[in-house]
C-alpha cells in the first residue's frame, strides 16, 4: 500500500463578496479534485480543535499525529532543520522576517513588500559579517522570499519574547526575557545588540538604497520569532513502520517532516511561493512513491494569496493545482491512497489564520465512497468521514494501509 498525502497550505477560507458569496475552493474550477471527491470519502477536519486557529507548524504536527501540547518546541527549530542547519544541544533557533521599519521603530511592512528571494538572499549575505555578540555564536541563513533563520549558540535560552509583532503598523517589540534566569536575560540582551547591528548594516546596503529610489519598501530590520530548541520526536518509522519522505519548497515544512524522520526529496523549481513549479512537485512526488510508502507533498500558494487578502488569486492558484494534478496523476499501483486536505483556514477577508475546519478528501483502494460531488468546505460536511481532529487523520490513513494494531483482544 502506498499513500500520497497532499497538503494544500491554508486551503480553507470564508465566503467572499468578490466571489459572489463563495469561498475560493467553491468558486475555483477544479474538475479533477471534484472527481476525486465524487469517487472518494470526504469530511471536515479541525487541525487542532474547533474554532482554534493554528500556525502551520502546530497544524502540521497535529495532522502528522503529534500532539502540539507535548511536542511543539517553537517554530524556529523546524525552520532551522528545514534550512539544513544542524542544531546542537542548547542552540536556540528563530524564524525571522526581513521587514520594513520606520525611524520611529514602527513596523511598516512585516514582509518588506514581499521582497524577492534574490534580493533577500543578498541582504542576508551582508549580515553574515556578524559572527558573534558577547561570546554568543551567530548563525544566519536565508530560506525563501523575506524569510530567514537565526540560530544563537553558547549559553542561551529559548525563554525570550518575539520581536515580530505579527502585524503591520504597530511598534517594534524589542526582545525581553520570559523568565528570570541568567541565560534568558543574557539572550534578550545579546539579541537586542545583534538586531541593532543588523539594522545599521541593512540601512546602508545598496539594495535598500535602490529600493528607496524606486519607491519600494527597504528591508531594513530583522524580526525574529518562535524561539525554540530542537525536541526529540518519535519517528513515523518507529510508530507506523513507514518509509516516508516530504516534497516541499519552504524550510518549515521540510523541517517539521525531517523532525519526524522523513527524508527530504527535492523537486526542481519548488519555491514555496505562488510561482512554484507545480508539475515538477507533483511529478517528483509520484516518482518518489516508487521508493517510499508515504509521500507528504506540501503546496503553499493558496495560503500566500489568502494572506495577501486576494481570493481571486487563491482560486486561480487552486485551479493550477487541479490542472497539474490531472496532468501528472500516476498511481504506482491499484493499492494506492491519496489524501488531500489543509493545515488550517487562511481567511482572504482578514489575511489571517482562522479556526474554521478544512475539507479532507481520501480517495483510493478500500475507501468507502460517499455522496459528495465537490471538494470544498461546505460539501465536505456531508461526507462519510464526518468531522475529525487533525490527530485522527494519520490513524485513519494507517488503518486504510492496514498498518494499525488492534486495541484489546
Amino acid at each position: 500500500m502506498k499513500t500520497l498525502f497532499i497538503l494544500l497550505d491554508g486551503v480553507g477560507d470564508r465566503p467572499s463578496q468578490i466571489l459572489n458569496g463563495l469561498t475560493p475552493l467553491q468558486a475555483a474550477r477544479i474538475p479533477f479534485l471534484n472527481a476525486l471527491a465524487r469517487d472518494g470519502s470526504n469530511g471536515l477536519m479541525d487541525p487542532f480543535s474547533p474554532g482554534i486557529p493554528v500556525g502551520s507548524d502546530t497544524g502540521h504536527l497535529s495532522i502528522l499525529g503529534y500532539d502540539p501540547y507535548k511536542y511543539y518546541p517553537g517554530r524556529g527549530p523546524f525552520e532551522a532543520l528545514g534550512a539544513g542547519i544542524k542544531l546542537k544541544p542548547g542552540d536556540v533557533a528563530f524564524r525571522c522576517n526581513l521587514a520594513t521599519v520606520n525611524d520611529e521603530n514602527r513596523v511598516v511592512d512585516r514582509r518588506a513588500g514581499r521582497i524577492s528571494s534574490e534580493e533577500a538572499a543578498e541582504l542576508v549575505e551582508s549580515l553574515l559579517e556578524v559572527k558573534e555578540v558577547d561570546g554568543v555564536e551567530i548563525l544566519l541563513k536565508h530560506t525563501v522570499e523575506h524569510r530567514c533563520v537565526l540560530v544563537l549558540r553558547n549559553g542561551v535560552s529559548d525563554k525570550v519574547s518575539d520581536v515580530d509583532p505579527h502585524k503591520d503598523d504597530v511598534d517594534l517589540l524589542w526582545p525581553r526575557p520570559l523568565d528570570s534566569s541568567r541565560e534568558a536575560v543574557r539572550t534578550s540582551e545579546v539579541l537586542t545588540k545583534l538586531l541593532k547591528r543588523y539594522r545599521m548594516i541593512l540601512e546602508k546596503n545598496p539594495i535598500n538604497v535602490r529600493r528607496r529610489e524606486k519607491g519600494l519598501q527597504p528591508a531594513n530590520m530583522l524580526l525574529p520569532r518562535g524561539a525554540g530548541k530542537m525536541p526529540e520526536l518519535p519517528s513515523l518509522s518507529s510508530r507506523y513502520g513507514l518509509k516516508s519522505a516530504v516534497v516541499a519548497g519552504a524550510a518549515l515544512y521540510k523541517g517539521v517532516c525531517s523532525a519526524v524522520g522523513m527524508d527530504v526529496v527535492e523537486a526542481p523549481g519548488a519555491t514555496g511561493t505562488l510561482n512554484t513549479d507545480l508539475n515538477s512537485k507533483i511529478k517528483t512526488a509520484f516518482g518518489a512513491l516508487k521508493s517510499y510508502d508515504f509521500i507528504f507533498l506540501h503546496i503553499k500558494g493558496a495560503d500566500t494569496a489568502a494572506h495577501d487578502k486576494d481570493p481571486l488569486t487563491k482560486a486561480s492558484f487552486l485551479e493550477r493545482v487541479d490542472a497539474a494534478l490531472k496532468k501528472n496523476f500516476e498511481p504506482p499501483s491499484d493499492e494506492f491512497i491519496v489524501c488531500i486536505t489543509g493545515d488550517h483556514t487562511t481567511s482572504s477577508l482578514t489575511g489571517e489564520h482562522r479556526g474554521d475546519p478544512v475539507p479532507v478528501l481520501i480517495w483510493g483502494h478500500g475507501v468507502r465512497v460517499d455522496s459528495v460531488n465537490r471538494f470544498n468546505e461546505v460539501d465536505a460536511a456531508r461526507g462519510a468521514i464526518g468531522r475529525i481532529r487533525g490527530l485522527d487523520l494519520m490513524n485513519i490513513l494507517m488503518d486504510l494501509m492496514n498498518r494499525t494494531e488492534k486495541f484489546g483482544e
